[in-house]
């Protein structure tokens, strides 16, 4: 039996057997991607609304948040959560990582969470961090708070430290664990701890 494909510009005959080994080839791919991708992206692909609470520590501002269903993200909601996680010293405003979004809802999904973020910091604008790192050595220059990809926070049900190992499981961007301080940071970058 012969089946017709459209291949560069044209159609041309192709065999059964060629199917076969063709597809074989991709689910195989697909099955490496899947396998690699972190684990935080492969739970979250069934879930049919994400959803996030913070309370913003510094401006008592609460938000409780669907900020992705049916398949999207909802921009205004985004815009909200962007707006609760500016730059408190500033008011300045910065895109927030869908990533980190993410990440944040899986974390609170496998805790098994009810209660809201705390929210140390988020976003910090280049004037507040460099600021920040010059009082601080614990403050790096090039902070992923600056562009939208880190946040410090606390759940009040669960300790510091269990925080500290369910973000550490997930084995999906930075952890570092600030007890003296009481919180926990998690960023979209590189996987690392500290």
């Amino acid at each position: 039996m012969l089946l017709t494909k459209y291949n560069d510009s044209h159609l041309q005959p192709i065999s059964d057997s060629g199917i076969g080994r063709r597809h074989f080839l991709k689910v195989g791919v697909g099955v490496c991607t899947m396998l690699s991708l972190p684990s935080v992206y492969a739970r979250s692909m069934n879930i049919g609304e994400k959803k996030l609470a913070f309370l913003n520590l510094h401006t008592g501002e609460r938000i409780r948040s669907t900020y992705w269903a049916e398949g999207n993200y909802i921009p205004e909601e985004l815009q909200a959560i962007e707006n609760l996680l500016r730059d408190h010293r500033t008011g300045e405003m910065h895109s927030i990582d869908t990533g980190l979004l993410d990440l944040l809802q899986l974390l609170h999904n496998e805790i098994g969470a009810r209660k809201e973020f705390h929210i140390i910091s988020a976003y910090r604008s280049p004037k507040t961090n460099a600021m920040l790192a010059s009082r601080n050595n614990g403050v790096v220059k090039k902070s992923l708070h600056m562009q939208g990809k880190a946040i410090d926070i606390r759940l009040p049900e669960c300790s510091l430290s269990d925080l500290r190992k369910v973000a550490l499981s997930l084995k999906s961007g930075g952890v570092g664990y600030y007890p003296k301080s009481n919180f926990v940071h998690i960023d979209t970058g590189r996987v690392r701890f500290w």
